[in-house]
């Protein structure tokens, strides 16, 4: 699609894509709204992609992975955990987020060759996942969704311990225990996410890294369940090659032949590894993020982080995100600025191998600009080139997010039996993605409000 030919149709149309006046029309489709929704959708078996580095990246991937806390800490030595690996749940657990447990164990297993497994009843896990309120997780650590520490076995044990050194993670000699903790009063989907990323921080990385294109160990959350990347991460991470206690020098020795054994297909010549990410570039990124800092203060820290990746040369995934950032704190102010910002975070993204999601969370901030204006079909184009990739990712938030945009699209097409049938899955996946039903239907009202209005047509 001709991105940059669109630009200026959307712009002359509706500058203000996300934000539309509520009319007549906006008013029925709340009505619609309100019928019952249906069932939850689920995905089904999962079919990760292999990485695409090359195998002298990998390995500086590893080592930045795992030799490095995301505070910027070093680590010493290598640890995991020996044997058998167990997993219990605890806390008030729904069946949704047991079958995801149970599916993601199957992955460990079956992808990263790990010897994992459910504990059983009155065994002691290795790892201890434990559902809480996030108003009690919060109080505890205010910043985090989620998270993992090691040596407790459980909420009361973290709590009487989480002021020594027992859950320093720098101060393991090897992994025998640790806990997740995550909140269950949340979506399903996020509730996955949080699995996913704690429990393999929990086995190997602990690590965050914002130049990896196709992992969850990385702050900038575009993927949200565990890539073949991570997989294979985990896969060296286990290697009979590797052992607990082996130095940052140990371990690079020993890489290029465990890489070689297992990703041959990496086993080529290509750019070398990216530079490391300054700090001064973290701070602005997460200074924009933020939510302490004011609207002003956000945008000023997101385009801050722009002219450092350019000044930098970067065309990599930082300099994307930065952009995208700034393209999201821009919408209500600056939309012009917006949509600059998200076709050129697009282009960078298309441009890479191994960042189709990304491209995709772009494309939904498109598609929103697109629908708004009126433009039917351009909508219809970014949906349906974003909607495999968003299934490969398994992202049922972003999934459901299109989909009702297409079916508005559709509906400005004349297409209502399509339309109806596109809504109606699209529900479905809201379900798992977005959780309450009232969050359900207050997505799918702002959805129908980006559409315009016959009155406006």
């Amino acid at each position: 699609m001709k991105l940059r030919a669109l630009a200026a149709a959307m712009l002359a149309m509706a500058v203000a894509a996300c934000t539309p006046a509520p009319s007549a029309d906006i008013a029925q489709r709340r009505a619609v709204a309100a019928v019952p929704l249906p069932p939850m959708r689920a995905f089904d078996a999962p079919r990760s992609r292999p990485s695409v580095r090359t195998n002298t990246q990998l390995a500086g991937d590893f080592l930045d992975l795992t030799f490095r806390l995301e505070s910027g800490r070093e680590i010493d030595r290598l640890t995991r955990f020996s044997g058998e690996i167990t997993v219990g749940l605890r806390g008030p657990a729904d069946a949704t987020l047991k079958r995801d447990l149970a599916r993601l164990l199957t992955r460990l297993q079956r992808e990263a060759g790990l010897p994992i497994r459910a504990a059983r009843p009155n065994e002691t896990p290795s790892i201890i996942v434990e559902v809480l309120p996030r108003q009690k997780l919060q109080r505890a650590v205010p910043q985090a969704a989620c998270f993992v520490v090691p040596r407790v076995s459980g909420w009361d044990e973290f709590r009487r311990q989480r002021r020594t050194g027992a859950v320093d993670w720098t101060t393991l000699e090897r992994r025998e225990r640790a806990s997740v903790f995550l909140p269950g009063d949340v979506s399903p989907q996020e509730a996955r996410d949080c699995l996913h990323e704690e429990i393999a921080q929990a086995l190997g990385p602990l690590n965050d890294l914002y130049r990896l294109p196709d992992s969850v160990f990385n702050d900038d959350n575009f993927h949200t369940v565990l890539t073949g990347f991570d997989m294979l991460m985990l896969r060296v991470t286990y290697d009979p090659a590797l052992s607990n206690g082996m130095s940052k020098q140990q371990v690079a020795a020993a890489l290029p032949g465990i890489l070689a054994r297992l990703n041959p297909a990496g086993q080529r010549s290509g750019p070398p590894p990216s530079p490391p990410t300054p700090r001064i570039w973290i701070d602005a990124i997460e200074d924009a993020l933020s939510p302490r800092g004011t609207p002003a203060q956000r945008r000023a820290a997101a385009r801050r982080a722009v002219d450092l990746a350019d000044s930098a040369g970067w065309r990599d995934t930082r300099m994307a995100f930065a952009l995208y950032a700034l393209g999201r704190l821009s919408l209500n102010r600056e939309p012009e600025l917006a949509l600059s910002s998200f076709l050129d975070a697009a282009a960078i993204y298309r441009s890479l191998p191994d960042t189709q999601i990304q491209a995709a969370h772009v494309a939904m901030q498109l598609a929103a600009f697109s629908l708004s204006a009126g433009q039917s079909g351009a909508t219809i184009g970014l949906i349906d080139e974003s909607l495999p990739a968003v299934r490969q990712a398994e992202n049922a938030a972003l999934l459901s997010t299109l989909m009702m945009m297409r079916a508005e699209a559709l509906d400005l097409q004349g297409k209502t039996s399509a339309a109806r049938a596109e809504r109606n899955e699209a529900l479905g996946w809201a379900r798992y993605g977005f959780g309450a039903d009232d969050v359900v239907r207050a997505r799918a009202t702002e959805i129908a409000a980006l559409a315009p209005g016959p009155s406006d047509r």
